[in-house]
């Protein structure tokens, strides 16, 4: 007789669950292996500016990795990722294990064909990327566009090599100006129709009867 199947009915649950996410072809990050060396330009704590400072990203495969790694590897896939000080409170940067349900890497740098050895991207950022700490991460995808492996620019933590980028808010020094120039000349205006209404009252019109 077969042994009687004693699984509860939770783990049965979270069972079913998994084998739904794995047929539905949902890739967990937890289970991609750490086969590409990816280093950025900024400098720890350096501040760029969005619409005006570059990110120059280089990767590699990992020497470490066994033979026949990347015979799968065929893109490359760069993204400006939050770190964890900046995703507390924020639901939509929250991290998922699922990477179809992640918020951690919302804003896509760019991406290049596989080509093995050292490769370089240069990426601006772009105005749309708020005030934040980040880091760097690269997807290696297969002919599916499927993440089967990864590298980023900081630890498992995600707390070292985090670099910051300043959001443009919206006004520039030259509108500054233009607006303070207006201000002083709308101050100036005011003030001499004041000064000219005053001269006008302590000098009287004569009176057209008063002369006949």
């Amino acid at each position: 007789m077969a042994p009687a199947l004693n699984a509860s009915p939770s783990f049965l649950v979270v069972l079913l669950f998994a084998f739904l996410g794995f047929s539905s072809g949902n890739v967990l990050f937890s289970t991609l292996p750490r086969t590409l060396v990816v280093s950025a330009s900024p400098q720890p704590g350096q501040v760029l500016k969005a619409g005006e400072d570059k990110i120059t990203v280089t990767w590699s495969l990992n020497g470490t990795a066994p033979a026949g790694t990347d015979t799968s590897y065929k893109t490359v896939q760069l993204k400006l990722c939050y770190a964890p000080v900046s995703q507390v409170d924020r639901a939509w940067r929250k991290t998922k294990d699922d990477l179809a349900k992640d918020k951690t890497c919302t804003h896509l740098m760019g991406s290049r064909p596989y080509e093995g050895g050292n490769q370089t991207y240069e990426y601006l950022v772009q105005k749309d990327v708020p005030t934040a700490s980040y880091f760097v991460r690269a997807y290696a995808l297969d002919g599916s566009k499927v993440q089967v492996g990864f590298g980023q620019t900081t630890d498992k933590a995600k707390d070292t090599n985090l670099f910051e980028v300043e959001a443009i808010t919206g006004r520039h020094a030259s509108l500054d100006i233009a607006a303070s120039c207006f201000s002083a000349f709308s101050v100036l205006s005011l003030a001499g129709f004041f000064m000219a209404e005053k001269r006008r009252g302590s000098h009287p019109t004569p009176s057209p009867v008063a002369n006949m």
